[in-house]
């Protein structure tokens, strides 16, 4: 009875074992194949980053997303930008006083009695009741100044004062309700998307863009005070006093100058950064004009061999001017300024503009090295004396052997020297003489 009951048992078993043995045979069979196809791992391939190296690369941009448009910082921020005209008169042109050479302008239409000049650059509203800053070149010797709007309307503007140092100028129209472009907090880095509107050649608002090639540039020689932000995107005659925004539309700086052998944008553009803006657009607006500190010396840089590698810093101090902040407190010829308050003075343009952005009355403590030995010296600043207007350039000109010019957005008529006028005198009295007759 037991024994046909454990037959019955082993019955169901023997009946799935061919099945399962099969099953196992056919796996064995497929792991066998896929393994002689898969790669060896001796095969080269090509060096893959991980995610997290590749979270770790990614470029911090202004927007975590890539951007598709930058319509909105566009819309935002060209609201704010304004495009400025200005009429200069001249009462009379310097060739109208010789009788020969005025019947010549008169018969070929040249220059009248009185002249309009018109120049033209762009602007940014600063303030809802009407300030704009600008640069001192845009509005210089102008005797009227035309302000277009974004909108379409038009004002005229009155001059609430000028820096030709820093090359910035505050003009103010009776309007309000304008809206005002707001300046960027964060610090500008390089790589950070830049986009430049202004008004290029006169031909209507115009946005390139660009990225923020370098920040702390100095030394061009092109104002007293330089910190500028270069930029590759597209600045040309006429964008100079108009913005340079970021992937936000906040303001990064005022476009003022390029570097150019042509007179037209080569990618090398530099811009008023909005620390220096924000300074001397409020001096300018609360008292007319912009108070700094001054040391009263001359300086140089030290002078510094490439090839060395050990470089030295700090500035050597050329001249101290008798009676000024250096001289009473004792600094003296030869000395090496090392820092300032901690910060070091890496070259001339360093210590100037660290000086520059100090108010008169501020105390300096400078770290300086005298004779080998080192030594502290407490400086009372007092207020830079006014200095002569210089006429600022907006291109930096390279002729073909390489040399750096500087020229004006507007060009004026080159004068002919004395001998080049009578030589011309004479060779109109001839065709004067001959009635227009060819010889």
């Amino acid at each position: 009875m037991s024994s046909s009951r454990n037959t019955n048992n082993k019955a169901p078993l023997l009946k799935w074992l061919p099945w399962v043995l099969l099953l196992i045979v056919i796996a064995a069979f497929v792991w066998l194949f896929m393994s002689m196809k898969s790669p060896s791992k001796d095969t080269w391939e090509p060096p893959r980053t991980t995610p997290a190296e590749q979270q770790a690369s990614a470029p911090t941009s202004d927007t975590p997303a890539p951007i598709a448009s930058y319509h909105n910082a566009v819309a935002r921020a060209s609201q704010s930008v304004v495009n400025i005209y200005t009429t200069q008169t001249m009462t009379e042109h310097p060739y109208m006083d010789d009788p020969v050479l005025r019947r010549f302008f008169e018969y070929h239409g040249g220059p009248s009695q009185e002249q309009g000049n018109t120049n033209l650059g762009s602007g940014v509203i600063v303030s809802e009741d009407g300030y704009i800053v600008t640069n001192a070149h845009v509005i210089e010797k102008a005797d009227e100044i035309t302000v277009a709007f974004n909108d379409g309307r038009k004002s005229r503007a009155k001059i609430i004062g000028t820096d030709p140092d820093s090359d910035l100028a505050v003009i103010k129209v009776d309007m309000t309700g304008l809206t005002p472009l707001g300046f960027r907090e964060e610090p500008i880095r390089v790589g950070d998307v830049a986009l430049a509107i202004g008004n290029p050649f006169g031909v209507g608002q115009t946005v390139t863009q660009g990225i923020i090639s370098a920040t702390g540039r100095t030394g061009l020689g092109v104002n007293k005070f330089e910190d500028f932000v270069q930029t590759d995107a597209a600045i040309n005659p006429g964008n100079s006093g108009g913005a340079l925004v970021d992937a936000y539309g906040e303001l990064l700086g005022i476009n003022t100058v390029i570097f150019s052998r042509s007179g037209g944008s080569m990618g090398i553009g530099f811009a008023i950064p909005t620390s220096i803006v924000e300074q001397v657009m409020n001096a300018l607006i609360k008292d007319g004009r912009v108070s700094r500190g001054w040391l009263g010396i001359e300086i140089q840089s030290q002078l510094r061999d490439p090839t060395q590698l050990e470089t030295s810093t700090g500035v050597e101090v050329l001249n101290v001017i008798e009676g000024g902040p250096a001289a009473k407190s004792g600094l003296r010829v030869g000395d090496i300024i090392l820092t300032i308050d901690g910060v070091e003075m890496t070259d001339a343009n360093t210590l100037i503009q660290y000086v520059a952005r100090k108010s008169p009355n501020t105390k300096l403590n400078a770290q300086i090295l005298r004779q080998g030995k080192n030594a502290q010296v407490e400086i009372l600043l007092e207020e830079r004396p006014a200095q002569e207007a210089v006429e600022q350039p907006v291109v930096m000109m390279q002729d073909e052997d390489g040399q750096l010019g500087l020229q004006g957005e507007q060009q004026e008529v080159p004068m002919m020297s004395e001998a080049e006028r009578d030589r011309m005198r004479e060779e109109l009295l001839k065709l004067f003489e001959r009635d227009g007759a060819p010889l």
